[in-house]
């Protein structure tokens, strides 16, 4: 199997991108390099507000982006969206105008959290951040205009893996309902890329982000967890045994996605604890495919749209 060959020639450009040798001596640099290209603050298009933490010093970060036009009389749907960034690196303003442009299409609020990365804050300190967010969000909803019976969870890879634990925290305390879970190329399975991964599959993870890449976040995130507890489960959704009770999921991941084995696995684990589910794998697609132009990036922008839609009852 080549992936070369396999890869959508609407995509080709992935051939050409240079590896980033994902170390701890290296990741300041990665991180520069990164967040160099994101939007800074000051120019973002969400309002940001500041949370204090329980028993914590620091206050988390969230920043809010609403419809434009907000003539409705009844309160608005909700998002709380969780960034990427392999749990190590990223904020809200690498998705900025991908957010903002979403809370316009679907009319409803969108918050995104700025949660604390590792490895300087390791599992569970980034779910925690965002399930700190989710709380915020369902607790002053009034003074959003935000109908709580209508939010939704959403993120993309890490913050797509950090959304399903999300929503798994969410049925497990009992204190938020969540309409939806919207999860693309979702980063759920430690054992991805090792000789311990259940599928071993030659051709992903050539293109955008690599076995090696992997398991170094992996283990920036898991710090000194020895994942051999009740809350497994929430570190890697993939290994949580009781999938029931949680609300409608959408997953889409590239069929040349390093996750797609964990992220097919995940949806049909879902299928059988009998939540809906809807999966899409796009052909000749790797990781990160829908930040750059082409077909099957409008394909899967309007699928997850239209997903929303169902999910918030628009």
């Amino acid at each position: 199997m080549d992936p070369d060959q396999l890869l959508d020639p609407e995509y080709h450009f992935f051939r050409d991108e240079v590896s980033s040798e994902w170390t701890l001596s290296h990741l300041a640099d990665i991180r520069t390099r990164i967040h160099a290209t994101f939007k800074p603050a000051g120019l973002a298009r969400g309002e940001q507000h500041w949370v204090s933490q329980p028993a914590a010093a620091h206050k988390l970060r969230l920043c809010v982006y609403r419809p434009e036009r907000e003539a409705e009389t009844q309160d608005l749907p909700a998002i709380l969206y969780v960034h990427g960034g392999g749990f190590v690196l990223g904020c809200p303003e690498m998705a900025d105008d991908y957010v903002a442009d979403l809370a316009i299409e679907l009319g409803a609020v969108i918050v995104a959290v700025d949660y604390r990365l590792a490895p300087e804050h390791p599992f569970p300190a980034p779910l925690e951040d965002c399930y700190r967010g989710l709380e915020w969000l369902h607790r002053d909803h009034a003074a959003l205009r935000v109908d709580p019976g209508r939010i939704a969870i959403m993120g993309h890879s890490a913050g797509g893996g950090l959304a399903a634990a999300l929503t798994l925290l969410a049925r497990d305390r009992g204190e938020i309902s969540v309409a939806g879970s919207v999860l693309i190329y979702p980063m759920l399975d430690p054992r991805t890329g090792t000789a311990d991964a259940p599928v071993q599959n030659p051709g992903t993870g050539t293109f955008s982000w690599s076995r090696e890449a992997n398991q170094f976040c992996w283990q920036c995130y898991r710090g000194e967890y020895l994942c051999n507890d009740e809350r497994a489960a929430l570190f890697s959704p993939a290994l949580a045994t009781d999938l029931s009770h949680l609300p409608p999921s959408f997953i889409a991941v590239g069929a040349l996605d390093l996750f797609v084995d964990e992220d097919m696995a995940y949806a049909g684990h879902l299928s059988r604890s009998g939540v809906p589910v809807e999966l899409h794998v796009y052909p000749g697609v790797p990781h990160m495919f829908d930040l750059h132009p082409g077909g099957v990036t409008e394909q899967c922008k309007t699928d997850v749209v239209r997903a929303l839609g169902k999910m918030l009852g628009r």
